[in-house]
């Protein structure tokens, strides 16, 4: 007998839409008490971000210690790292592509010696602040308690893959500690279902404080910077990784409308870490292995922003053409070089892509700096579009790497996504 159907009201993401609509009507109306509604965002996502590192580790370490194989975890971790920079460049070549044929930027006209670069000092700081090895070196936490208190995904991925694989070499001298792991992500995991019915009350406060702090009026003189990363972003989706999902065997539409309650959080909140625990329980159930999830997920956040890849060489074009600056093809080659390095550890949280963007900016000397003062006040509303296009990606990245593996369960595929799946083989998960 089939459970009864649930009122479209208890449904989420009725609920977030409802939230969403909400808040900017108050951002629009009553944007003084709208800007007060922030702490409803923000506490939402520290309540996500307290459990991502543990879930993590827990979903990690009893996906190694499963494996039983080390070389697995290697060609995993491989593929994965392969499948991203493939990928991650597509992204880049199309924002590029994208924006010499829409030109949002042309017509602007601005003089350079009127714009102020104070309010972007900062992020600029904080982008000259980090080299290639300091990012490398910031991978390795002081201790292992440190690696949890930051919240660093990377660094708890790290102690994740160092523990699992000592758990998996001594074999059933570590069985115990693996199923305490274990027991320990189903409570995690439970804590996550009592944060999601929150969603709403997230999604309200960081859309009022949005658009009452910005307002809508804000995104008219940049409209069309905003149209073409939104339709540039949609391509990608549909057109690269629709075609990706199509050669695994998966429809795209489909695969989005499945984790469309993650969407709508992530719309709601402009970071994709808000839902990045639903995400992989999600991913589970659709067929992908727990050890395939566990490893591409969590580097997928740091490796893998398609959105972030568009965003960054398309804002940097912008300006370019805004500010009538010229760019050689050699530029615009080092651009796109720059920006995949650039991209990595960009954790999807609003004013990371800010940052890279800076950091990107800083190598192509001949476009000024404080041009990021043109699209400083739009930014926000571009973070969300970064961070949708972004969970998308990782969620496509880890069905490809489960199908790659042959670790993909086809059937729960097929029922998850509906009748345009083909079910040419069943995974040993």
């Amino acid at each position: 007998m089939r459970p009864p159907k649930k009122p479209f009201y208890r449904i989420l993401y009725v609920q977030v839409i409802a939230a969403i609509v909400a808040g900017v009507v108050l951002g629009h109306y009553a944007s003084a008490l709208a800007i007060d509604m922030k702490p409803l965002g923000d506490a939402f996502i520290k309540l996500v971000k307290m459990v991502i590192g543990p879930i993590i580790f827990c979903t990690v370490v009893s996906g190694i210690a499963g494996m039983q194989d080390m070389k697995k975890v290697g060609r995993v971790g491989g593929k994965a790292l392969l499948y991203f920079e493939v990928v991650s460049t597509f992204a880049l070549v199309l924002g590029l592509i994208a924006t010499h044929v829409l030109k949002p930027g042309a017509g602007f006209n601005v003089d350079v010696a009127t714009l102020d670069g104070k309010s972007v000092a900062a992020y600029a700081a904080k982008a000259h602040g980090q080299s290639t090895v300091d990012f490398l070196m910031h991978i390795i936490p002081n201790t292992i308690v440190d690696a949890f208190g930051q919240g660093e995904i990377l660094q708890i991925l790290l102690v994740a893959l160092l523990f699992g694989s000592v758990l998996a070499t001594i074999g059933e001298r570590g069985k115990p500690v693996t199923d305490f792991v274990e027991s320990i992500s189903h409570v995690l995991f439970g804590i996550v279902r009592i944060v999601t019915k929150l969603a709403p009350i997230g999604a309200f406060g960081a859309m009022a404080f949005t658009i009452g702090k910005y307002g809508v009026s804000s995104l008219l003189p940049l409209m069309k910077l905003i149209g073409t990363f939104y339709l540039t972003s949609i391509v990608f989706v549909l057109v690269v990784l629709g075609t990706v999902a199509r050669a695994v065997g998966f429809s795209i539409v489909r695969f989005v409308a499945y984790i469309k309650e993650e969407m709508l959080i992530v719309l709601g909140t402009s970071s994709s870490e808000a839902a990045l625990p639903q995400l992989m329980a999600k991913l589970e159930k659709l067929g992908c292995s727990r050890s395939v999830v566990g490893l591409v997920v969590p580097t997928g956040y740091s490796f893998n922003l398609d959105g972030t890849n568009i965003y960054m060489t398309m804002a940097v074009l912008f300006i370019a053409q805004a500010t009538n600056t010229d760019l050689t093809l050699t530029q615009q080659l080092t651009l796109i070089a720059v920006a995949m390095l650039t991209s990595k550890g960009a954790s999807g949280v609003t004013g990371a892509g800010f940052i890279t963007l800076a950091a990107t900016l800083a190598v192509v000397p001949t476009i000024p700096l404080s041009g990021m003062v043109l699209i400083l006040g739009i930014d926000r509303f571009m973070s969300e579009c970064r961070a949708l296009t972004n969970i998308v990606g990782n969620g496509v990245a880890t069905v490809v790497v489960s199908a790659w593996e042959k670790e993909l369960d086809r059937t729960k595929l097929a029922s998850m996504l509906g009748r345009n799946v083909k079910v040419t083989e069943t995974a040993g998960v």
